[in-house]
């Protein structure tokens, strides 16, 4: 059985089999998650997204997909990316936010990863509010049938911790 584990910190710094990053379309780098992921990760990371970008991705990463590379110097393993919806009060929408943990997961299977962490996808600048991003996440991983053991969720701040730990309970 998958356990959920609820962390407040600091994505880049999990020990774990791979990192999710919530990524933008383009896979080159950004801010919030995106750019922490890049920056500690160093240019292996670019270089791997850019790679993707020349093969199969030319277009981008779709909203709701998922595709992993190396974590370069994370303690991480891969880093699974993942493009999030951005919040526009539209049903459809929810479906794209699910998706993007459905789609790492299944991403993480194919890896053999057995510890993924996660961060709050499409909370930050994409603007989805927090208690329905949790709900989404916590009730999509719990309901994807999955090989990975633990999923950490790794929140920023105090208010998305307690978001997710309302509903993790």
């Amino acid at each position: 059985m998958t356990m959920i584990t609820l962390v407040r910190g600091d994505i880049t710094e999990q020990h774990v089999d791979a990192v999710v990053n919530a990524a933008n379309s383009s896979l080159l780098g950004g801010g919030g998650v995106d750019g922490a992921i890049h920056r500690k990760g160093g240019p292996e990371i670019l270089s791997a997204c850019r790679d993707l970008r020349a093969s199969h991705y030319g277009k981008g990463l779709p909203t709701g997909k998922a595709v992993a590379t190396t974590a370069g110097n994370l303690p991480a393993r891969w880093v699974i990316h993942t493009v999030g919806p951005v919040w526009r009060n539209d049903p459809a929408d929810s479906a794209l936010l699910a998706s993007c943990y459905s789609e790492s997961l299944r991403v993480a299977d194919e890896l053999g990863a057995k510890t993924v962490a996660f961060p709050a996808i499409s909370t930050g600048v994409y603007r989805w509010p927090m208690e329905d991003a949790a709900r989404i996440a916590v009730e999509t991983v719990r309901e994807t049938k999955t090989s990975v053991e633990e999923i950490r969720f790794v929140l920023f701040d105090e208010g998305a911790y307690e978001a997710f730990v309302s509903q993790a309970s």
